[in-house]
């Protein structure tokens, strides 16, 4: 049911549809075998989650929505990060509701979210054109984006333009280990043939273990970091976040 959810709900209205369970979930789910960092809420289980057959148990927190990368991002901002205390700028592409509202109320964060139909959304555009000034944003998030876009260079150049001198931000995708290159192809446009090659049926690209060239070649500096290897298993069972996902942190020198 949550995968044909996925794939025949049109995303505007998954967010809404979503935004009712952030009501209810904590309430049916309540519990204290996992916990949820974004907003420090337990609950017996986390929901499952995800696209062509490859169903995820303890997945989704009901009470923010977040994935485990979400919850892994926001664990590297807290420890790791002067995120939540510095005054920032902050470009947030197809913003996260389990991020979107907290981020949007705290008073160190002056943000901009952009989509290209999310109602989430305080702009909408295309990625591969932002409308806004280059060298504006001390941060940038454009999470599980790129594998959707026509060129993802382009995009990325893009970024790297609004991104100010010193700033940073984090462009995570779906990342396979143990492929080399980055597996993609435009002729592609069977849904069904999508999931196979690049398991999602709105993929057009399958990241590899070149992906950070490809950041590095429109001029950022990469630092990965595997936040998951530094905790206590115990954390890393009760976040429910990946252990071994790496973190791909953008420098713009």
């Amino acid at each position: 049911m949550i995968e044909l959810a996925l794939k025949y709900i049109p995303r505007p209205w998954l967010i809404r549809l979503s935004m009712v369970m952030r009501v209810v979930g904590p309430i049916i789910y309540w519990g204290n075998k996992y916990t949820d960092p974004i907003d420090g809420r337990s609950y017996r289980k986390f929901l499952p989650y995800g696209y062509g057959g490859r169903i995820r148990d303890n997945a989704m927190s009901p009470g923010t929505n977040s994935l485990e990368r979400h919850r892994l991002l926001y664990l590297y901002l807290k420890i790791s990060t002067n995120f939540f205390t510095k005054q920032l700028k902050l470009l947030h592409i197809a913003p996260e509701q389990c991020f979107h509202y907290r981020f949007k109320k705290l008073p160190n964060l002056e943000v901009t979210s952009g989509d290209i139909e999310s109602p989430l959304a305080d702009l909408h555009f295309d990625l591969h054109q932002i409308p806004l000034e280059e060298n504006k944003f001390d941060v940038i998030f454009c999470n599980h984006v790129l594998e959707h876009v026509d060129n993802d260079i382009t995009c990325l150049n893009e970024l790297y333009r609004v991104m100010k001198p010193g700033g940073w931000g984090i462009f995570q995708v779906p990342f396979v280990g143990g492929i080399k290159k980055t597996i993609e192809d435009p002729s592609i446009t069977d849904p069904e043939e999508r999931e196979r090659k690049f398991l999602q049926y709105d993929h057009v690209r399958l990241y590899g273990e070149d992906y950070p060239k490809r950041l590095e070649s429109v001029g950022f500096r990469v630092e990965t970091i595997i936040l998951g290897k530094t905790l206590r298993q115990k954390d890393v069972n009760r976040f429910g976040i990946p252990k071994t996902e790496p973190l791909f942190i953008c420098y713009k020198d």
